[in-house]
């Protein structure tokens, strides 16, 4: 492991439980876009120049946009008056761990951990974005309406609770 790659870990992982922690939700979304960063970096530092490019322009330029429209279009950037952690706090934590402990066994006995991987195929930016605008052209769309209304619905929710106030 490098050092770079050793940072850009901690940070992602120090930003991912900020914005499970954090009270406030405007900066829990923030944390969370720091967190989106973070794996791009990591993707970039990998030389999957594509996946951190598209991690940074999916991810961090429009779901976290979105996120932080939709609760400052909501009103639901307020803290909370209750405590974040439930009471039944440590039954989450143990099911967590039993979970975990199943999945790392479950993939260390697998048999796809003793294959031998495939010879690696070299594919540029250019070749995937050809793809995407040419062969995968109607998901990319599809992508495009789904997040145009979901920001639509958080207007919509948002027209609503302004009715209500009045």
């Amino acid at each position: 492991m490098t050092l770079p790659f050793a940072i850009i870990a901690i940070l992602t992982i120090a930003a991912a439980v900020a914005a499970m922690s954090l009270r406030n939700l405007v900066h829990c979304a923030l944390a969370l876009t720091l967190a989106f960063a973070g794996l791009a970096a990591a993707f970039l530092n990998l030389d999957a120049q594509f996946v951190g490019f598209a991690q940074i322009l999916v991810y961090v330029g429009a779901v976290a946009i979105l996120i932080v429209f939709a609760i400052l279009l909501t009103r639901g950037g307020e803290t909370p008056e209750k405590s974040v952690f439930s009471a039944s706090w440590a039954w989450g934590l143990a099911v967590a761990v039993v979970v975990f402990a199943t999945l790392a066994w479950a993939i260390t006995k697998s048999a796809v951990v003793e294959r031998r991987p495939a010879e690696q195929v070299e594919a540029s930016v250019r070749q995937i974005g050809d793809a995407l605008m040419t062969r995968f052209v109607l998901p990319l769309e599809v992508i495009g309406l789904l997040l145009t209304a979901a920001l639509m619905g958080a207007v919509i929710i948002a027209m609503r609770e302004e009715g209500k106030s009045k």
